[in-house]
């Protein structure tokens, strides 16, 4: 089956549920259980003994208390959630902290924690992304309490939500694919959409996405295109530009048209899937990837191969599971269901009535051969409801592109 031969692709993961209620509950309960790291940075050993007996009584949360800024950047390994920093600190100050701390990981909450009130001071703390600003008072320990509570509560309330979507992609990503065929690749069979179906099907669904269509990028640039490049490393280099691969890491990119490569980026692209790495152009550092890499073309690469026009290493380094995608003339009562699926999807994003396709209609759309595949139908089917009367499209309402 056509949802099945996709579903037989994905990385495995653990389905469950009993409807939404039970996502939620199932969400909630996850995002409530969660351990959150908190980084005390308090050279005043007093006051941080303190904090830290104040803050190991939220539930949840597990305190590491640092004297020095050192002590804490080289512990960030450990993945804190938030990081509490002393703004005054030998041989560093909170904001210089803030900013290596962030540029390791922008997602950690860093919180300042000062006795000094310069206004603008504090509005440069928050512009450098502090979550809050707390004074050294009477008060500051109970305020910071106040603050990674909040903080918590935030980042459970982001976990229930990332749950929460990958539960709706689980159950909704393949209603974008229709058909009871088994797959196979000529242009318009929907290539794309079964690649996106691979990808957000799996673990990798929370990281990009990105489709490179190899045969309508210019030679002269496909190569910047897919590695990127450093500032002046050509004429028009005027700044530092980061490839397609690198965009794609942790994800997938989804190579269209593979077959238009000429063999000199044929060679290069072999090279980063057995490395798994990338260099700019202009620059001599590698640069680590790990990313799923999903090609399609409309050619038959064995016979590219035999007449020297594709690497041979190429086509089977790529060939690790080949999906065929059959051209729509060949799938039978799948045009019928496309049909409908099209029909339904355009009147409900133009409030337009349900409209139904006659028999007669039926019968024209599973003899025509469809040159331009899934993408003509898609076309043929929106015109004909835009043109119809009475809810029902006829032969009248039916324009083919070769008639």
């Amino acid at each position: 089956m056509f949802k099945q031969a996709i579903a037989s692709l994905l990385e495995s993961r653990s389905n469950g549920g009993n409807g939404h209620a039970a996502d939620k509950k199932t969400a909630s309960a996850t995002a409530a259980a969660t351990t959150y790291k908190v980084f005390i940075v308090e050279d005043d050993e007093f006051l941080g003994s303190i904090m830290k007996r104040t803050l190991e009584k939220i539930s949840d949360a597990e305190v590491h208390l640092f004297k020095t800024p050192q002590e804490c950047l080289d512990s960030l390994h450990l993945n804190p959630d938030v990081v509490s920093i002393d703004y005054y600190l030998p041989g560093m100050t909170g904001m210089e902290m803030m900013e290596k701390i962030r540029n390791y990981n922008n997602t950690i909450n860093c919180i300042i924690v000062s006795g000094q009130e310069k206004v603008d001071i504090v509005l440069e703390l928050y512009k450098k992304g502090a979550m809050d600003y707390i004074m050294k008072d009477d008060n500051a320990v109970a305020n910071l309490e106040n603050s990674v509570k909040k903080i918590f509560d935030n980042l459970r309330l982001k976990k229930q939500v990332e749950i929460l979507q990958d539960q709706i992609i689980d159950r909704n990503k393949y209603s974008n694919i229709v058909g009871n065929s088994p797959i196979s690749g000529e242009s318009g069979t929907g290539k794309e959409l079964v690649a996106r179906a691979i990808h957000y099907g799996s673990p990798r669904n929370r990281k990009p996405f990105v489709t490179v269509n190899m045969g309508a990028i210019p030679a002269d640039l496909i190569e910047s295109e897919l590695f990127g490049h450093e500032k002046g490393a050509f004429t028009d280099a005027r700044e530092r530009r980061i490839g397609k691969f690198e965009e794609a890491d942790q994800g997938t990119i989804f190579l269209d048209e593979i077959g238009e490569m000429d063999l000199f980026l044929q060679t290069k692209i072999l090279r980063v899937l057995q490395e798994k790495e990338v260099t700019r152009i202009g620059s001599n550092k590698s640069i680590k990837l790990d990313a799923r890499v999903i090609a399609a073309t409309n050619k038959n690469l064995s016979v590219e191969v035999k007449e020297g026009r594709f690497r041979e290493d190429l086509f089977y380094r790529l060939q690790g599971f080949l999906i065929h995608l059959p051209p729509l003339r060949e799938r039978g009562e799948d045009i019928i269901i496309l049909s409908k699926s099209f029909l339904n999807a355009f009147c409900k994003a133009n409030n337009m009535q349900t409209v139904s396709l006659s028999k007669e209609v039926m019968k024209m759309l599973l003899e025509y051969p469809w040159p331009g595949n899934v993408r003509e139908l898609k076309a043929v089917i929106e015109r004909a409801a835009l043109l119809c009367e009475n809810a029902t499209i006829t032969p009248e309402d039916i324009v083919f592109a070769n008639s």
